[in-house]
């Protein structure tokens, strides 16, 4: 068993403590410093890192391998990366960028095919001057999402 699939295996037997936690990223770098990026269906806290840190640290062996660990969890700017992570940020703004526009709006629906953006935007009448205010909405694959980041207003 390679060093990398120790790690994986060790990192699946502690997500698998933590239902509610889920895994974004995997790096092991060329100098073996080894990179997790957590995300939860609540968010993730301190003490998740620290246990999925220690269900990994205290189970190699540094005499074999010696290596560095780091345990975090995506941050605000982290773009969404998986389905179940447009899933529980469901009523929030997004800031999606598509291969031809950016779109900033409300994520309205999400399933593993596709979601669903709404927003306003002003238009001019279709009869008379001056603008209106419509509802928009789009229906938008995955496949066609370059980048989707959580925006946060204060």
């Amino acid at each position: 068993m390679t060093f990398k699939d120790k790690v994986i295996a060790l990192l699946n037997q502690g997500l698998s403590e933590k239902p509610s936690v889920f895994l974004i990223d995997l790096t092991i770098t060329e100098s073996m410093k080894i990179i997790v990026t957590l995300d939860g269906d609540q968010g993730v806290t301190l003490q998740d890192c620290i246990d999925i840190s220690r269900a990994i640290e205290n189970n190699l062996d540094r005499e074999e391998q010696d290596f560095s660990l780091e345990v975090a969890s995506a941050g605000v700017s982290t773009p969404l990366k998986l389905v179940r992570q447009y899933k529980k940020n469901i009523g929030r703004v997004l800031k999606v960028k598509t291969i031809t526009e950016t779109i900033e709006a409300v994520l309205s629906e999400a399933n593993e095919e596709f979601v669903t953006l709404t927003w306003t935007a002003r238009e001019p009448k279709k009869i008379g001057k001056g603008k209106e205010t419509v509802e928009k909405k789009l229906t938008l694959p995955y496949s066609e999402i370059k980048e989707a980041i959580v925006t946060i207003t204060f």
